[in-house]
């Protein structure tokens, strides 16, 4: 790796590293804002705010952009859907680590496709799970809430696949415009039954939550992904998402005045180990 990739590869490992800190934020966040709206309705609403700020930029659309765009788009509604719709059925901690068993599906799923797959990937993805496992694991079987979530899981880790190959082609923002307004399309047929049956309250929306999912947790990841991913590998990708039960963490402590338990503790202390691990090289 020569001195200027080196630079290159560490400005997209740190700009992954702030979309993982937004996203720490957003498991509470959701989990609140689910408890008054419907989760088609959530994403209906939270990817329009995001659709109508990235406006401006789907006027570099194109057709390798839309082809593009919907397929990641496609993916990103998908999972999201199974998320938010598990995350009615289990804990915000629960969701969190079974999310983040992605980090195992990615370089899995790159090995079958042809791609290398380094020991200390593999070391540090063991180190990874057994940190998440600690830090949010509660217990018990798996129901549809599980099973859900762990869909989401897999879409995620097609997702950062495909993202390492697609992002090089376009501009984050017009990628991010194109993915957000499918999202809406396909956001709003979900959502139609509940909108006539139940209605929708303008007044009874969590509109700061809203806005904060829509602009800081969609808007920014979504660029800082597109971004970060031109330089950083997809399996060394997956493995920086997993510090965001740690993330989570440290925010319910400065925020929350929660305390961090042994369990968290050790857990946090895989992670980092496991993100220190992904950075040797070979």
């Amino acid at each position: 790796m020569t001195a200027i990739s080196a630079k290159t590869h560490q400005k997209g490992t740190l700009l992954l590293l702030l979309v993982t800190l937004i996203w720490g934020t957003s498991f509470p966040v959701l989990k609140d804002a689910l408890s008054s709206i419907h989760p088609a309705v959530l994403i209906v609403v939270r990817y329009s705010i995001a659709a109508i700020a990235l406006l401006p930029w789907l006027r570099q659309a194109n057709r390798q952009l839309l082809r593009d765009g919907v397929l990641l788009g496609t993916i990103l509604f998908l999972e999201t859907m199974c998320a938010l719709t598990g995350l009615e059925a289990i804990s915000a901690s629960r969701s969190a680590f079974i999310v983040g068993l992605n980090v195992i599906a990615v370089p899995l799923l790159g090995a079958l496709i042809g791609r290398p797959l380094p020991r200390r990937i593999l070391v540090a993805t063991g180190l990874a799970v057994i940190g998440m496992s600690a830090m949010s694991w509660d217990g018990g079987g798996f129901d549809v809430g599980d099973v859900l979530t762990l869909a989401s899981a897999l879409g995620i880790a097609v997702y950062i696949l495909l993202l390492e190959a697609i992002a090089p082609r376009h501009e984050p923002l017009s990628l991010a415009a194109v993915q957000v307004w499918f999202i809406v399309l396909l956001g709003g047929i979900w959502a139609l039954p509940e909108i006539v049956h139940q209605g929708v309250s303008v007044s009874e929306l969590p509109l700061p939550a809203l806005l904060y999912l829509g602009l800081v947790v969609t808007v920014g990841p979504l660029w800082g992904q597109a971004t970060g991913q031109r330089w950083v590998p997809a399996h060394e990708a997956a493995l920086i998402y997993t510090l965001e039960p740690v993330f989570a963490t440290l925010f319910s402590i400065l925020l929350l005045d929660e305390s961090l338990s042994l369990n968290g503790a050790i857990g946090a202390a895989c992670i980092l180990m496991a993100t220190a691990v992904s950075r040797l090289r070979e």
